[in-house]
């Protein structure tokens, strides 16, 4: 059985692939259409998905595949993998559609529940955050060298990073707390990695989102020294229930700030 580690750089490959797709449509007049939950879906999320599932099947064809833009299987299926691949093509369809950049291809390897693998790639940037345990938290631009990532410790501010498109009364709430906040909003994963490589110290989601919305990224703060909770600071934790979506969690770059005062229950 491959280690994480070792499948980490094909993984990566994959998902530069799948961005290259997406990218080509971007660059179009592309329709947009929208689900039964009316979030919207276009050619780009269809294609990224195909050379993802592509890539992953040729790469460990034993490893079974969730992704966003397939059936959900039924839970009885799903309890049984204790090692999995799950995937959001396009994270981060509305700014795609808005145009504004800040979209992702999401990939995770998960085992017993934990995410132990994560690539985040962003194709307009062209840029990569990836880790894997034993690997530690990586971020390439474009083609050049590999730089180490690793979260900071809270300074003088609190610096907060929120969504771009769902924001939400609860995270205002928020900053009207902390003593000295200021905030950022950014789209998709993107925040997990601001998160990551110490250019945020929190993001805070108070709203919905799904199992393939955040595994790759967790895996990246993990390992570069954060952490990703529920509000009740228990790990986020994955494959444990019929549906895959997500409590509200925080994504918390210095594990050793008294983050907890700030959330009363």
């Amino acid at each position: 059985m491959a280690e994480p580690v070792e499948l980490l750089q094909p993984v990566v490959d994959i998902s530069r692939r799948a961005g290259e797709k997406i990218l080509k449509i971007y660059a179009t007049d592309f329709d947009v259409e929208h689900k039964d939950d009316e979030s919207p879906l276009t050619a780009a999320d269809l294609a990224a998905h195909h050379c993802i599932i592509d890539g992953l099947r040729e790469l460990t064809p034993d490893i079974p595949i969730l992704s966003e833009e397939d059936g959900l299987p039924d839970f009885e299926t799903r309890r049984s993998w204790k090692r999995y691949w799950i995937v959001d093509p396009l994270d981060g369809t509305k700014e795609f559609v808005q145009r504004n950049g800040d979209f992702t291809v999401n990939i995770a390897l998960i085992e017993d529940g934990i995410a132990v693998l994560g690539v985040v790639h962003a194709p307009v940037h062209d840029t990569s955050w990836f880790a894997a345990v034993g690997s530690g938290a990586w971020k390439q631009e474009k083609n050049g060298p590999l730089d180490a990532i690793s979260t900071a410790r809270v300074g003088d501010t609190q610096r907060i990073v929120a969504s771009r498109n769902h924001r939400g009364e609860a995270v205002d709430a928020l900053m009207e707390r902390l003593p000295n906040a200021t905030d950022i909003s950014v789209g998709s994963s993107l925040k997990l990695c601001m998160v990551a490589e110490g250019k945020a110290d929190l993001y805070p989601r108070l709203g919905p989102t799904s199992e393939w919305d955040t595994a790759a990224g967790q895996c990246v703060v993990e390992q570069a020294g954060g952490l990703v909770t529920t509000t009740d600071f228990l790990p986020l934790k994955y494959n444990s229930k019929d549906d895959i979506l997500n409590p509200h969690f925080l994504v918390i770059g210095d594990p050793t700030f008294d983050w907890q005062q700030y959330f009363p229950h």
